[in-house]
């Protein structure tokens, strides 16, 4: 399946993008921060791709389960970066619904690979 025509992962690029927007507002002091938030979208984007092209059903399910622990864990990084004043409550909502739409769609599509 070409990747581009994937409704997910074209979202993900989408929110990736943005991300790197909003990351700038975080101050080098918290360096670690920033730079583990990125790695964690890449690495949604990374296991979204490896679930998409697996044919073994069990590791395809693996890696879904692995994407859908990216998204909570990149909400919490955003809720955090929220709490600390680095990004606005406008900017944390939009990247907050983003997640959610991801997230309705890797949940859904583990459902229909059942």
């Amino acid at each position: 399946m070409n990747n581009d025509r994937f409704l997910i992962v074209k979202n993900i690029k989408s929110f990736i993008i943005s991300l790197e927007k909003i990351l700038v507002a975080i101050p080098k002091k918290d360096y670690l921060s920033r730079k583990l938030i990125y790695k964690e979208a890449l690495m949604l984007l990374d296991s979204v791709i490896k679930a998409n092209y697996e044919s073994n059903s069990d590791k395809k399910k693996e890696y879904q389960i692995i994407a859908l622990a990216k998204v909570n864990l990149l909400d919490f990084f955003l809720e955090r970066a929220y709490k600390l004043r680095y990004i606005s409550e406008k900017q944390a909502s939009s990247k907050a619904n983003e997640l959610v739409n991801i997230n309705k769609m890797l949940y859904a599509w583990c459902m229909n690979e059942r």
